[in-house]
């Protein structure tokens, strides 16, 4: 099997990280059929990742700014059986396309994704609770390997032929420098995958590991609240794309499941000596409100673009 890399990025202050990145897919143990780097509208970057990193196809972003612009230009690019994607503020184990590939012994199994764990510049803040562990990027409390809705997108792969089925990732969703910390665009794509081929399977391996890092400026409450509420707005473009019941049905299952439990376990934790889990408890209940605001205000806002307007002639007449 020839699986393609893919890693996204767009900013010189990761240069360090996106070196790394690269540095991890070089040390697979089963060696990636290539490593494209796509470079997003950043002419500066593209020129310097391009002397840096003479074996890899660094490439520019061919489509619209952001993440999901991005990721097409590589799908286009790749000429694997599978693509795989990696955030280039991350850093694979040796064995993570090696696990990857095992997952695709099953005929109908159309997407593998891996498990990410957070490496904080920082201490972790002792009030942030791990059902929420994707506000920076990692596979949350709840999550369990086998099928799944959707893959995260900062560590996951497809079979080259899922894009011909489902098309590629959608334009308006996902993150673009300087903009909200959006995201969602990988969900709304496994939905639409799974709505046009009912029949594949996406799996969660927990044995395909990276490491996400997470800076400093991750760590403050104050980006919890602001990821949370980008979370939300980017569901409700999510719910506008595919449907209310396939988009929201695994926030259903981690809201009504994963989340009271966590909230538990943080009193639990509280009443027994932890200061911290009364924190971490308040945090979830906090991090839910956050989403769900965001969520209303990005279906309203929806609602308002695309409600028919009423001719001006109309009105004129009603008003006579």
């Amino acid at each position: 099997m020839k699986i393609s890399v893919v890693i996204c990025a767009y900013t010189e202050e990761r240069w360090d990280d996106v070196l790394a990145a690269v540095g991890s897919v070089r040390s697979q143990s089963l060696p990636a059929h290539e490593i494209i780097l796509v470079v997003d509208h950043n002419p500066a970057l593209l020129g310097r990742l391009r002397l840096a990193l003479t074996d890899v196809k660094v490439i520019p972003n061919s489509g619209r700014r952001g993440l999901s612009g991005g990721k097409n230009t590589g799908v286009a690019a790749a000429r694997g059986d599978v693509v795989a994607f990696l955030d280039d503020d991350a850093t694979a184990e040796a064995d993570w396309l090696a696990a990857m590939a095992g997952g695709y012994d099953v005929a109908n199994v159309a997407g593998v994704g891996g498990l990410t764990l957070p490496r904080w510049d920082t201490a972790v803040p002792r009030w942030f609770p791990d059902e929420f562990a994707w506000v920076v990027g990692c596979t949350y409390r709840g999550m369990a390997a086998g099928p799944i809705r959707n893959l995260m997108g900062g560590n996951a792969s497809f079979r080259r032929e899922a894009f011909d089925v489902a098309g590629g990732f959608r334009s308006g969703i996902g993150r673009a420098a300087g903009g909200r910390p959006l995201g969602c665009e990988e969900t709304e794509f496994c939905i639409r995958l799974r709505q046009a081929a009912p029949e594949t399977v996406l799996l969660f391996e927990d044995r395909a590991v990276i490491w996400h890092r997470v800076p400093a400026e991750r760590a403050r409450f104050a980006y919890f609240r602001s990821r949370c509420y980008a979370e939300g707005l980017s569901k409700a473009m999510v719910t506008r794309s595919v449907g209310m019941g396939d988009g929201l049905a695994s926030e259903r299952r981690h809201a009504l499941v994963a989340l009271p439990r966590g909230v538990a376990h943080g009193l639990r934790a509280a009443v027994t000596g932890d200061p911290y889990g009364l924190g971490r408890a308040a945090s979830i209940v906090a991090g839910l409100a956050f989403t769900t605001a965001g969520y209303a205000a990005g279906s309203i806002r929806a609602s308002e673009v695309h409600r028919p307007a009423v001719s001006t002639r109309r009105s004129e007449q009603e008003a006579q």
